[in-house]
């Protein structure tokens, strides 16, 4: 009855004041992005589909030198995602990672959090709290606000500076277009129900306009239930929560060749239980905390962008951005056997500004361009004695009133060097100024880092179809608030003291890439290795305090080696069938102070395999399997991390199917059955097992 009403709201909610057709052309940060000329399916997209973020350039995968993943509008319309890391599962050269319920990210090449760039829209996510851990704050961009998601595997520093280590992914929002000069509307509704954990959400969106003027503006309702696993398991306690977002867009082209965009975003989750702390993991008894709540998460982000096409001598293509966002991370949290509750609001207000240029020059594309961001946070606690209602100040996260600045410059070209061969190479330099002001224990620091980092790519054309490609690439990560913002008294009897020559760590990346495109068959496979140094890591200096506490700091000081393969491929076996398949398989290896030891957090072997079959041209069937092996190399973190079985993750697999109808113009009904088996099954370092059986029922109309 509850799915039956929520559909029936999303109808009533479509009405002629909300069209929109989030499946319209869609124009990125850089250009606009193509879907491929090829119908998508799950699984891997084909390599034609444009990308814009290898490149700073609108290129297809089978161009460019670099290994990307792209997901396009039909798997996007495709999926049933609740966050945007899901749109990423099994993808090559991706392993999702999700803490709790509605917070999940991707891990890439073996590195995840603050190690990734993640972008909206061209304009940074990262903050200057981001840890080099799993964290929540990727899913405070809407999911069901997405055009295309682009992610280039690999460090990408040259174009795109700190923390572009292991990648960086970018989520692109829709744009509307029209055509003519008189005004148009359209509009879409999408609504979906799943009964694994009661998830309902809602998507209207609508837009006006004519060729040279659009507005849009769309919102989202999500209501998450509690989740049921496998084996006919209880719902687990803790696994609900709710978000709502709102977005708008304008586009105004001025004049021939010019265009201004402006745009708007905002989500909240306004409370979000972190389900490891409040359900006893691997290794507990009980758990750690009687309260452990995200309360709220919310994101608010507004950006311009003005874009000049001409032929004006030292640019062809211009595009400048001015952005602000606002990343707020408050929480309420309560340990076991006490009866103080501790009460935390940090924010990370993020501005920045960007200047891209592209210019062809006889055989050289180059691209160049300058940017600058500026980071402020802001950090308060308090606790309140819930039997006398005392409210005390208490030392913040971070030391209120941080600071991190960065500006960089870049410059990459592009050069064609015979007919069969092409050359990618780049430079960039990025200056840091980090400042904490002094915290309780009369600690602060200031560094001022930074970097010079360089990367090349080679392709050779060995075929009309088939492309064999090198890239080596060096990306950086500065040490941020994070890393530096805890000082003074620390838990096991520490005291920890700043370090004012931390410096950014580095990674140095090489792969070997085949990409074949060709009627009937899409494949890529590569070979990678990793050499990351420098990472930072607390270490204990040999000293004591006065009273006797043992004094550490963080230095940069341990190594990882990591390599792996991720192939994927797609063939159209006739015009009504194609069969896909993605495979990824990461090692590493961590080394601290002559000690070597499997690296943390390492995916297991995984991807997936699957067929999709169109009956007729209304309607189309899939049938595909998840699947990651066992993963028993463990960190000595991850043994002790109740979210990890220290006997190691078992392997897994489900068997799932998807039936979409195509019941009028522009309009889908969707059904998906996942984990037909209802396995119990977790994915590899998640604070919680997967849904087992489960369905869900989605609308999608445009009109």
């Amino acid at each position: 009855m509850r799915s039956i009403l929520f559909l029936t709201i999303g109808l009533a909610l479509s009405s002629p004041l909300l069209a929109a057709d989030a499946a319209n052309e869609m124009a990125s940060t850089e250009t606009v992005a193509a879907d491929s000329a090829s119908p998508e399916a799950e699984g891997e997209t084909p390599l034609e589909a444009v990308q814009v973020t290898a490149t700073r350039a609108a290129k297809s995968n089978f161009e460019v030198s670099g290994a990307v993943s792209v997901v396009g509008q039909d798997e996007i319309r495709e999926r049933a995602a609740l966050t945007v890391a899901d749109y990423l599962r099994a993808q090559p050269g991706a392993f999702i990672q999700a803490t709790t319920p509605g917070q999940a990210i991707p891990i890439v090449r073996g590195l995840k959090g603050s190690e990734v760039l993640h972008m909206v829209d061209g304009f940074r996510l990262n903050t200057a709290f981001f840890r080099n851990s799993p964290n929540q704050y990727f899913a405070l961009a809407d999911a069901q606000n997405v055009g295309q998601i682009e992610l280039v595997r690999g460090a990408s520093s040259t174009l795109y500076g700190s923390d572009a280590m292991g990648g960086v992914v970018q989520i692109l929002t829709p744009e509307e277009r029209f055509e003519g000069n008189d005004w148009d509307g359209r509009g879409r509704v999408r609504a979906q129900y799943t009964t694994g954990d009661l998830s309902r959400v809602t998507r209207v969106t609508g837009a006006v306009g004519h060729e040279r003027f659009s507005i849009s503006a769309g919102v989202t309702a999500q209501d998450v239930g509690e989740r049921q696993l496998g084996k006919d398991s209880d719902r687990v306690p803790h696994t609900d929560l709710s978000a709502w977002a709102a977005d708008a867009k304008m586009l105004w082209a001025p004049a021939e060749g010019h265009e201004l965009m402006l745009s708007a975003q905002y989500l909240e989750q306004p409370k979000t239980p972190r389900i490891d702390e409040l359900v006893a993991g691997f290794g507990q008894t009980r758990p750690n905390s009687v309260e452990f709540y995200f309360q709220p998460q919310e994101r608010q982000f507004a950006q311009a962008r003005y874009t000049i096409v001409a032929d004006a001598g030292w640019f062809d293509r211009a595009e400048f951005h001015l952005g602000y966002q606002k990343i707020v991370d408050d929480r309420r949290t309560r340990e076991f056997g006490t009866v103080n509750r501790e009460l935390e609001q940090n924010a990370s207000r993020l501005r920045g500004a960007t200047a891209a240029f592209n210019k062809e020059i006889g055989n050289h594309a180059l691209v160049y361009g300058v940017e600058a961001y500026y980071d402020t946070i802001d950090s308060a606690r308090q606790r309140l004695n819930l039997n006398s209602g005392a409210l005390t100040v208490r030392s913040p996260r971070f030391p209120d009133g941080s600071t991190m600045d960065s500006w960089a410059f870049y410059l990459n070209d592009s050069i064609s060097l015979a007919p069969r061969w092409q050359l990618d190479i780049g430079g960039r330099y990025s200056k840091f100024d980090i400042e904490l002001p002094a915290n309780a224990q009369g600690v602060g620091v200031k560094l001022e880092p930074d970097d010079l980092t360089g990367s090349a790519g080679l392709t050779f054309r060995a075929t009309d179809v088939v492309h064999i490609v090198s890239n080596i690439g060096r990306g950086f990560r500065a040490p941020n608030v994070f890393d530096l913002g805890i000082f003074g008294d620390r838990p096991s009897n520490r005291f920890a003291i700043p370090n004012a020559d931390l410096a950014p760590e580095t990674v140095v990346t090489w792969d070997l890439g085949v990409k074949w495109d060709q009627p009937g068959w899409q494949a890529e496979a590569f070979v990678w290795k990793s050499r990351y140094k420098d990472k930072i890591t607390s270490v204990e200096t040999g000293e004591l305090t006065e009273s006797g506490r043992i004094i550490v700091t963080n230095r940069n000081v341990t190594e990882l080696d990591l390599w792996g393969v991720e192939a994927g491929l797609r063939w159209y076996m006739s015009p009504s069938t194609e069969v896909f398949g993605v495979l990824n398989y990461t090692r590493g290896e961590e080394t601290y102070a002559g000690d070597s030891y499997d690296a943390d957090r390492i995916p297991p072997l995984n991807g997936r395999v699957g067929v999709l079959h169109r009956l007729t041209g209304a309607v189309s069937v899939e049938g595909y399997a998840l699947y990651a092996a066992r993963q028993d190399r463990l960190s000595p973190r991850d043994e002790t991390d109740p979210r990890v079985n220290p006997a190691g993750t078992a392997g897994w697999n489900t068997l799932n199917a998807r039936l979409a109808w195509d019941f009028a113009d522009q309009a889908t009904l969707g059904l998906r059955l996942e984990n037909l088996a209802d396995r119990r099954y977790r994915e590899h370092g998640s604070g919680l097992d997967e849904m087992g059986r489960s369905a869900t029922v989605t609308l999608d109309w445009a009109f």
